[in-house]
């Protein structure tokens, strides 16, 4: 059977963007993702099943039992079949050459970073930037190769990072300019005209992997850097944490947080100490003034004078 437009995904923004445009653009007609038994062996923040498209769209679904593609099964359906186009959104694994030489017309995704391709390649991008506290995010849609983030670009947008945005508001903006990119590469698929540059005068830089361990908070830091990793993890990132005394229920996770005060003397309280509580938002000590604890989680209850460590 041949496929012409294929989506390559495993999270609720790939479920964004295959309705997108099968109801804006053209049909759909295979889906590729994992089954939630790979999910278990792999970290995949924002995972949502797929299976839902076949019966809302009629849309095929492959489940590969590996989130390589160098499963069986996969391997397989591969060999059966022939493909058109790919388009990966979500995907945070490299798609091997076996995969790729399948596609007629290659297989395209998303990569992002203050700067141009090949600098910022790597993990977690969008995450990074924020992190960073980078102020733009430049998009890319690029054909894939075997490596990572190859300078293979069809077309960029660039979206603004501002100080009220965190992961998921970013996520938004990365939505609509990577819709509006999809449109682009479609259409000229459509007429059989996709050009890709690369032509990069840029140099290699890499944003390393991000596990739920990396959203440790250090509160001897500045206020901003604690204030934009709080954002850069939010959900449906694990979210930034800290801990207010022994054992797991003493484990306080950060949801939400913004500059409080950088004038008030708050040198009689140690980095990291609970100032005050009101609303139930805690008043924290920074090396250069306060943070404001909007949303957190904790197995037991914070009082003022609570040391966060």
């Amino acid at each position: 059977m041949k496929y012409k437009v294929t989506v390559f995904g495993v999270k609720d923004t790939s479920e964004n963007i295959v309705t997108f445009i099968q109801e804006n653009i053209c049909p759909v007609d295979l889906i590729i993702t994992i089954s939630p038994e790979v999910t278990k062996k792999n970290q995949v923040s924002g995972y949502k099943g797929l299976s839902g498209m076949r019966e809302k769209y009629g849309i095929t679904v492959h489940q590969a039992d590996s989130y390589f593609l160098t499963d069986e099964k996969t391997q397989r359906f591969l060999e059966e079949n022939e493909f058109e186009i790919g388009i990966s959104m979500g995907w945070q694994r490299l798609i091997p050459p076996s995969v790729l030489d399948r596609f007629q017309y290659g297989i395209y995704g998303f990569h992002g970073n203050c700067g141009y391709l090949p600098f910022g390649r790597g993990r977690s991008p969008l995450n990074w930037s924020i992190i960073l506290g980078d102020t733009r995010f430049n998009l890319n849609l690029f054909r894939y190769d075997e490596k990572a983030d190859s300078p293979n670009i069809f077309a960029t947008e660039m979206f603004s990072l501002t100080p009220h945005d965190d992961i998921r508001t970013a996520q938004y903006k990365n939505m609509i300019c990577s819709k509006n990119l999809v449109r682009k590469l479609l259409l000229a698929y459509q007429q059989g005209n996709i050009t890709v540059r690369t032509d990069s005068r840029d140099f290699d830089s890499w944003y390393g992997k991000r596990t739920a361990a990396d959203g440790k908070v250090d509160f001897r830091c500045r206020t901003r850097e604690i204030y934009n990793l709080v954002r850069g993890v939010a959900a449906p990132f694990p979210g930034a944490y800290a801990w207010v005394g022994e054992g797991e229920e003493c484990r306080i996770t950060l949801w939400e947080a913004h500059p409080f005060d950088e004038m008030i003397d708050f040198s009689g309280y140690r980095p990291g100490e609970v100032i005050d509580i009101f609303d139930g938002r805690l008043v924290v000590r920074t090396v250069d003034g306060s943070l404001l604890i909007d949303r957190y989680e904790c197995g037991r209850e914070i009082h003022p004078g609570d040391i966060l460590r």
